[in-house]
């Protein structure tokens, strides 16, 4: 019995550190999307300005379209900031604001402070729409196709680089109908 206790400790020790090594090698830009290729779910958002015009479904479909979910609180969305404006100014596509699990008045005074890059902005407080997406974390970018199908998932900030080589390629595509 004496020897159980002192395995039993060394063994608990190897268990934790072996659940979290393996926890190190995920990466949440590896997990699959479940809605890829499927109709965005349907939402109807209060807009962040008060103004009468919301965010919906039916608002991103028509051409193609980004959705850039994001929060005032959050240091991605910070970083990835002056990229959205850089695409809100040259890249010719409409990119609309999710603004997720955040307050209103937060968020607004955030975009108010660094400009907004986005056509609309729509208020998710509760987090019902992000979870709907499958948002698993801020900031996170969905590329609708005009029909409203969501065709790709980007979790993290955008960066010259991950536009580059994972939006321009695609949208591309899905504007010359592919």
């Amino acid at each position: 019995m004496a020897i159980f206790y002192r395995i039993a400790p060394l063994s608990g020790l190897l268990l934790l550190t072996a659940g979290f090594a393996f926890s190190l090698t995920n990466d949440p830009r590896k997990l699959p999307s479940t809605l890829i290729d499927r109709p965005t779910p349907a939402f109807a958002l209060v807009s962040l300005d008060g103004s009468d015009a919301g965010l919906s479904d039916q608002d991103l479909k028509g051409e193609v379209t980004l959705l850039n979910v994001f929060a005032s609180w959050c240091p991605g969305c910070r970083y990835e900031h002056p990229m959205l404006l850089k695409l809100s100014e040259q890249a010719n596509v409409r990119i609309f604001g999710l603004n997720w699990k955040d307050r209103q008045a937060d968020a607004a005074r955030w975009l108010s402070r660094n400009q907004s890059p986005y056509t609309r902005v729509g208020l998710d407080e509760s987090g019902r729409v992000g979870i709907d997406l499958g948002v698993t974390g801020v900031p996170e970018t969905f590329v609708i196709d005009s029909t409203g199908r969501i065709r790709y998932r980007y979790p993290g900030p955008l960066t010259e680089e991950v536009w580059r080589e994972n939006f321009e390629p695609l949208l591309k595509n899905l504007r010359n109908g592919r």
